[in-house]
């Protein structure tokens, strides 16, 4: 295979551009001239074809281009100074800017403590965290890791680890039981107002698994879709109707009373939590020890 020599031409100046906003600071940064870093920037352009870079006298942006690109290049050149730092034999601490994405629930309930230690444990790493129930594009978003929370992940070429192991349950207030009464099989659900989570692929079905361990599955008119867990959850405290969610998304609702769960001999399906992320090859130290990390703390 013929080998492109102009390959990286260009990519430690865009970085710097990039990072610094201004070719001026990107010159001071590499010990150039900035009618060099000018230079560099328009060849790279022309070889890609891409506009990467809005630029007048007093400002400069990325296109969505140059933003793709940015993410691309600036792991390529953090990867490099790595390789360089290793084969001289330095030890270096882990830094840089780790950015996650994770669901909301999960992010206030069990993500937040674990991540003050780790930033007490690995202070030059920064977190760019985005709490969203969506399902992001983890290459596309520019994501080093993210958590998701299903009960089986959609085959795809990203790595997987889980780390976590919950189960569904189906909750009601003492309000709502005693106005509505309490079904004692899931068909019985049919009868009752139910609350649903809507980012699910099929919202209004609930899945359980029988005695004899036979899947049941109940197709409900939810009285309620909603893509918020905590409004799910609000909205049974309240009496407002039974809503089925992750444990980890409680926290002493059923021992305080607050809630009742229902059903507890039909098991719905478990709900795994996994650590997401492109690829194990050329991983920089910071993504490494982030997943050891929350491997070994939730495994304690």
């Amino acid at each position: 295979m013929q080998f492109n020599t102009q390959l990286f031409d260009g990519l430690v100046v865009f970085v710097a551009v990039a990072s610094t906003g201004s070719f001026t600071r990107a010159a001071q940064a590499t010990g150039r001239s900035t009618s060099y870093i000018s230079k560099e920037i328009n060849s790279l352009e022309n070889r890609l074809g891409a506009r990467l870079m809005h630029r007048t006298t007093r400002t400069l942006t990325l296109t969505p281009e140059g933003e793709m690109f940015y993410r691309q290049c600036q792991q390529i050149v953090s990867d490099t100074k790595q390789a360089e730092i290793a084969l001289s034999g330095q030890q270096v601490e882990p830094s840089g800017t780790l950015k996650l994405s994770c669901p909301v629930s999960f992010g206030l309930s069990r993500l937040r403590p674990v991540l003050s230690d780790f930033t007490q444990k690995y202070p030059k790493i920064d977190i760019e965290l985005e709490l969203n129930d969506r399902k992001v594009d983890v290459v596309a978003d520019g994501f080093d890791i993210v958590i998701r929370a299903s009960g089986q992940l959609e085959d795809s070429s990203l790595i997987s680890r889980r780390f976590m192991r919950s189960r569904g349950l189906v909750l009601a207030s003492p309000e709502y039981l005693k106005r509505f009464g309490t079904p004692l099989h899931p068909k019985e659900l049919v009868q009752h107002q139910t609350i649903s989570y809507s980012y699910l692929k099929h919202p209004k079905i609930w899945g359980f698994r029988d005695l004899d361990g036979n899947d049941l599955f109940i197709d409900l008119d939810s009285r309620v879709l909603t893509n918020s867990p905590e409004m799910e959850l609000s909205l049974c405290l309240a009496g407002q109707g039974i809503t089925r969610l992750p444990q980890f998304n409680l926290n002493d609702e059923i021992e305080t009373g607050k809630l009742v769960e229902l059903l507890p001999d039909y098991q719905n399906h478990p709900i795994d939590v996994f650590l997401v992320y492109p690829s194990r090859k050329h991983m920089s130290s910071r993504v490494r020890c982030f997943i050891e990390f929350i491997v070994d703390t939730f495994r304690e």
